[in-house]
């Protein structure tokens, strides 16, 4: 038998095992994840896990504790609150900030997501407006989102670092995990609530960890971590399991967070 043939199914065999020990409810708690688990409806859960999954980056207690509170500053209501909110309301926002992401910034949202649910009964067709069904990945769904996002007049000039597109080369590792949440289907922790994006169109977060771990099997040789080595990544993986490629995610970020690997 070919000895990388072995190769790559004990690599399968040993990823889709770590798959299942992290694809489990005890992945949740001390995960961004959470914060849209507090929902059970999919409007809530949307919104809910988009702000997580933005400000998904640093330490995650302080990433669950920051959505958590902004939750809280909705009334725990997020989708009536963002369709409903009067001006009084809004105050509340003001004092908001975690990392660079300030109230400047967390207005535009606020606005950007009224003037979309005032048309529209989920976030998903924001992304889905801008691709095919026969599309093979996300790459037109997310470059679409961006010039969507900043549609509206009066954009803060420094709210727009806070979206990436595979435009500017980025990783959009947090869009990309935003959409991991809403897409995958069968999962203990993913909530599969849109349908109208397939699994196998997922492109893979890759962060420097991650990318440390992909280049230890061998699924990733861009030296870069942007754009096209995420691509990269996700094209490995599909050789491992073509419907549901993003799968891995689980075990590679869990791998990486271990940094004696």
């Amino acid at each position: 038998m070919n000895q990388n043939k072995v190769e790559r199914d004990a690599l399968k065999e040993f990823l889709d095992r770590k798959v299942i020990e992290s694809d489990h409810p005890s992945f949740i708690p001390t995960d961004p994840v959470s914060i849209p688990h507090l929902f059970k409806n999919k409007s809530d859960r949307e919104i809910a896990g988009f702000f997580a999954s933005i400000f998904a980056w640093g330490h995650r207690t302080t990433i669950i504790s920051k959505t958590r509170l902004l939750m809280q500053l909705m009334d725990m209501a997020p989708h009536d609150f963002i369709c409903n909110h009067g001006k009084e309301d809004l105050k509340k926002l003001l004092s908001f900030k975690h990392r660079t992401f300030n109230a400047t910034d967390l207005l535009y949202f606020v606005s950007f997501l009224h003037h979309h649910y005032s048309s529209g009964e989920s976030l998903s067709t924001a992304f889905t407006r801008y691709m095919k069904p026969s599309d093979r990945d996300i790459t037109n769904a997310l470059n679409g989102f961006y010039k969507y996002f900043f549609s509206l007049e009066d954009v803060p000039y420094r709210t727009r670092k806070h979206i990436a597109t595979p435009e500017k080369k980025a990783t959009c590792k947090r869009l990309n995990m935003f959409l991991r949440w809403m897409v995958r289907r069968n999962s203990a922790v993913d909530f599969g609530i849109w349908r109208t994006i397939h699994p196998s169109q997922l492109i893979c977060p890759i962060d420097i960890h991650v990318g440390r771990v992909a280049k230890k099997f061998g699924l990733l040789q861009r030296k870069q971590t942007d754009w096209q080595a995420a691509v990269e990544l996700t094209e490995a993986l599909r050789m491992m399991n073509p419907k549901d490629p993003v799968a891995y995610d689980f075990a590679l970020f869990s791998l990486g967070a271990n940094e004696r690997f």
